[in-house]
């Protein structure tokens, strides 16, 4: 039968910061099934939780002096580290992707950007009715219908208030409807 140890916390936080292996262990052994649960719910692949859940615990072991008993509990303290490095994996992840989807998208758009320009709006003659809008409504034509961008990227892009951006992409294709109907009433 194996001979199970426990320790107080104060004995495990200072035990541990004195690099004691066989503490660190039990504090593993004791904790990281919760932790582990912090994580997975956070992260949500089982694989990418365990590594997370692994580059954790080499921090706590790494970063440990900087425990302060007296602003927490160590549990506390280990699953703030748990949280914020989920939450990083997860950026991370995210930023990963986005990064895959907009080369795709770029790489689309090149492709097909002459392709677009001269069959579609020419074809039926919008790029002059589009050309003929005022520079600030055309801006915004191009930069939402042409680009692809969101109103929220147009106003982060051009540094104005989403409000006005949304007003000037409104008014915008309103004098393109009315240009379109003279066009086509001509």
């Amino acid at each position: 039968m194996k001979k199970t140890l426990a320790y107080t916390h104060d004995e495990l936080v200072d035990m541990i910061k004195n690099r004691n292996q066989q503490a660190f262990a039990y504090l593993y052994d004791n904790y990281s099934r919760a932790i582990f649960g912090i994580i997975n719910n956070i992260v949500t692949c089982t694989e990418e939780a365990e590594d997370v859940l692994q580059n954790t615990f080499v921090k706590i072991w790494n970063n440990f002096e900087s425990y302060d008993s007296t602003k927490g509990r160590l549990y506390t303290w280990m699953i703030n580290i748990a949280r914020n490095m989920a939450i990083d994996c997860t950026r991370s992840k995210h930023e990963k992707n986005k990064s895959k989807i907009q080369d795709s998208i770029d790489d689309v758009y090149v492709i097909n950007n002459t392709y677009a320009d001269t069959n579609g709006t020419d074809a039926i003659g919008l790029k002059a009715v589009v050309d003929s809008l005022k520079d600030d409504y055309k801006l915004m034509i191009q930069l939402a219908y042409y680009k692809g961008y969101t109103q929220d990227e147009i106003s982060k892009e051009l540094n104005i208030p989403l409000g006005t951006v949304k007003t000037r992409v409104r008014n915008a294709l309103l004098k393109l409807r009315e240009l379109s109907k003279e066009k086509i009433q001509a």
